[in-house]
């Protein structure tokens, strides 16, 4: 007999905590915006999974620039407390991914992202409107407008 997932959380992982994670992702979505990704979108997977809370997809225009997005991902995630614990890179950039164990990121090129289709495989996961959320500015401890 399978069990029916409850619409409870798993426990949080990171020293950073929930809010914490957040708004890393939020931010992180925010940067890929900056850096020029496309169609990015960021999904609430608390529910669903027991390995990370959030995941953060964008499409890049070219493998430099999908390189220098995911290095801002890093250095944003080193400034906030959360470690990059994996990152591959295809041999082809054609599907970055780096992984902060609370937030994952992912790029993808437009033909890979089609081929894979991560917004399917967790279709049921909630799409945050990350755009419309506030975020900090560096340096401040706090959100701001």
């Amino acid at each position: 007999m399978t069990e029916t997932p409850s619409n409870e959380t798993f426990p949080d992982r990171s020293a950073g905590g929930e809010k914490a994670a957040l708004r890393f992702a939020l931010e992180a979505a925010q940067m890929l915006r900056d850096d020029k990704c496309e169609d990015i979108i960021l999904l609430d997977v608390r529910v669903l999974s027991q390995v990370t809370d959030y995941i953060v997809i964008g499409t890049g225009t070219s493998q430099r620039q999908m390189a220098s997005a995911l290095d801002h991902i890093e250095d944003l995630g080193t400034e906030q407390g959360f470690t990059r614990h994996g990152q591959d890179r295809d041999e082809r950039s054609l599907w970055l991914l780096a992984d902060f164990v609370d937030v994952v990121v992912h790029l993808f090129e437009p033909n890979a992202r089609a081929h894979y289709d991560l917004e399917m495989l967790w279709g049921d996961a909630p799409r945050l409107d990350w755009e419309s959320q506030r975020t900090h500015t560096p340096g401040s401890a706090e959100p701001t407008a």
